[in-house]
């Protein structure tokens, strides 16, 4: 099976990522919204972490990788806890609604990653982040003339680009070693 676009990098990212980690891992796409959804199901094929589509309140244990449901915003709420939201208002900004409230609920220990994508969903919640004290990643883009559309104004913004496997390796050492943010703060 040949899987496209932030898929394919999702999965190869999540697949990288050690069942060690002390982190917990939250994945939001762009998808359709009706309840059959195979990207559990893909990432449990490669993950060494634990795959969960969460329920309403869970906590965000460490070692896990929080699928959001395809139906419903993934968000973050106090504990922390996760707080899924109706997807209506929202819709087409997932990555937004999750980055903005991890930003608000556990600030500099965040590391926002987008991958691939040239749609504008994902730059105000990494901006969020950003301000907030938190680490923000952006994946390389594939294709050289894509850059600035990608990037844009933003690239001032962003503390680490690279390949996937790049990415998979500053989020171990940035956890392992304990740093928050890009100057250890």
């Amino acid at each position: 099976m040949r899987l496209l676009g932030g898929v394919e990098s999702l999965t190869d990212l999540v697949g990288r990522l050690p069942e060690n980690l002390s982190a917990a891992v939250l994945v939001v796409l762009h998808r359709s919204p009706f309840p059959d959804s195979y990207l559990p199901e893909t990432l449990r094929r490669v993950a060494h972490l634990r795959v969960v589509v969460p329920i309403e309140g869970a906590a965000l244990d460490l070692g896990a990788c929080f699928v959001g449901p395809p139906d419903k915003l993934l968000t973050v709420g106090s504990g922390p806890r996760t707080h899924l939201l109706a997807d209506g208002y929202y819709r087409g900004y997932t990555i937004d609604a999750l980055f903005t409230s991890l930003a608000h609920s556990a600030g500099r220990r965040v590391i926002g990653v987008t991958l691939t994508g040239l749609l504008k969903d994902g730059r105000l919640g990494l901006r969020a982040i950003k301000e907030a004290g938190g680490t923000v990643v952006v994946e390389e883009p594939k294709e050289p003339e894509i850059t600035e559309i990608h990037f844009g104004a933003f690239k001032s913004e962003i503390d680490f680009t690279g390949t996937v496997p790049a990415i998979a390796d500053f989020i171990c050492e940035r956890v392992r070693s304990g740093r928050k943010s890009p100057g250890g703060l």
